[in-house]
């Protein structure tokens, strides 16, 4: 009997479970292996963290656990961390926790796809790591869902009736994560006046989003920017742009100007990078934020093996970069799925074509907006309004379909239907 191929992909993100399916219902299963390695037992939209955070989004419904994924699709899933690659042995080498033990393994592969996503960008500033709140993972949204909350617990009655005592959020990073989570949160005052609860309402927060820019959403159009700028400022968000943090302590912020702004809550969404580890792993080219060059094959330049696809990898075509999205990551799917069939079947291998679709932002129930690209008519379309928001979900259910298919999506609908109907829209614990 042949030896199997290992095909190994290392990161459970949006690109690395689709490239896992795919090539899980597509390839021959008696002569490769499918192997899925996440840090994590489970999966989550990344995008939808600020809403599991704010308790809009009941994390134990809208996670998929590998394991059993990896057993409804048929391939193999293994608990670790990437820690080194031999690319001359072809060989990976990861980590994981057994009862608080450090087990190291080792694993050959014969094709590797690097899907590692990507991390806050703390950019060295001392106090970020030890007194921020983060939202990269499902863990880091349920520690700011429990931050939050205890916050406003603990803001007793006394203290709601005393108007000059509020409770002071600061989010760092004027993009789409913290303008989305800003407004979020701002919501989440909203319901708590309906239920009446601590007589809350939004003059008893103070939510700020610094930015270090010119301006909020930067990369997106100015219209888009100037709409959620007067939006945010309607529902009594501060927003302070042009403005560079130097230094976090636990209570406060400071700034270049050596302005102090005090905080009782902290949130970090400015800049991404790769976990720092990759840089050292010999035989791979990375930039400036560790994410690894890559060939418009989607093979990183110095390995023919070896894939990297969605935020950890950093492609140029026509001299423009193409940006770590989330579309980016779903298109890269589709190529790098095309290339590996191609080295299995010794083929000429695709080439990469980013497309931007256009971008949407929700403003919780405030409002979405975003625009879209007509190619057709060469284009952008601004939208907004219901439209806009039933667009905004719809790219949630479609990445959802893409993970689980069509049935068990429609049913994890039904499911939220009724849990919503049963239990309080506010996921408090």
């Amino acid at each position: 009997m042949l030896n199997k191929k290992n095909i190994v992909i290392i990161g459970g993100g949006i690109s690395g479970l689709e490239l896992t399916k795919l090539l899980s219902k597509k390839i021959d299963k008696k002569k490769n292996n499918i192997i899925l390695i996440d840090k994590n037992f489970y999966h989550i939209w990344k995008p939808m963290l600020h809403k599991i955070a704010t308790g809009y989004l009941d994390a134990n419904i809208n996670t998929i656990n590998f394991l059993d994924h990896s057993h409804y699709y048929n391939y193999k899933f293994k608990l670790g961390s990437l820690i080194n690659i031999n690319k001359y042995k072809k060989i990976i080498i990861f980590k994981y926790l057994n009862n608080k033990k450090e087990i190291i393994k080792k694993l050959k592969y014969n094709i590797l796809v690097l899907a590692l996503g990507s991390i806050s960008n703390d950019f060295n500033i001392p106090g970020v790591k030890k007194n921020c709140f983060f939202l990269d993972n499902i863990k880091h949204a349920m520690l700011l869902h429990k931050k939050i909350f205890n916050i406003l617990l603990n803001f007793n009655n006394n203290n709601s009736k005393d108007k000059n005592i509020k409770i002071n959020i600061v989010i760092i990073g004027g993009g789409a994560t913290g303008v989305e989570l800003s407004t979020e949160i701002m919501n989440l005052i909203k319901e708590l006046k309906k239920i009446k609860y601590n007589y809350f309402n939004n003059k008893k927060i103070n939510l700020t989003i610094i930015e270090a820019g010119s301006k909020i959403l930067s990369l997106l159009p100015n219209k888009i920017s100037f709409y959620v700028y007067n939006k945010l400022k309607e529902i009594k968000i501060n927003i302070i742009t042009n403005t560079i943090v130097t230094y976090i302590y636990k209570y406060g912020i400071k700034t270049k100007t050596n302005f102090y702004i005090n905080a009782d809550l902290i949130i970090w969404t400015a800049g991404i990078k790769v976990n720092n580890f990759i840089k050292y792993i010999k035989g791979l080219e990375v930039n400036n934020i560790n994410q690894l060059i890559i060939k418009s094959t989607l093979q990183t330049t110095l390995d023919k093996n070896i894939f990297a696809i969605g935020d950890c990898s950093s492609l140029k075509i026509n001299n423009k970069i193409i940006p770590a999205r989330a579309q980016s990551a779903h298109q890269m799917v589709k190529i790098c799925f095309n290339n590996i069939i191609s080295i299995l079947n010794n083929k000429n291998m695709k080439f990469f074509k980013y497309k931007d679709y256009g971008t949407l932002i929700s403003l919780s129930k405030f409002n979405t907006i975003g625009y879209l690209i007509l190619n057709i008519i060469k284009k952008n379309i601004i939208i907004k309004g219901k439209l806009a928001c039933y667009l905004y979900i719809l790219l949630y259910k479609m990445h959802q379909i893409k993970i689980q298919g069509y049935k068990k999506t429609l049913l994890l609908i039904i499911v939220n239907i009724i849990n919503n109907f049963i239990y309080p829209k506010i996921k408090i614990k």
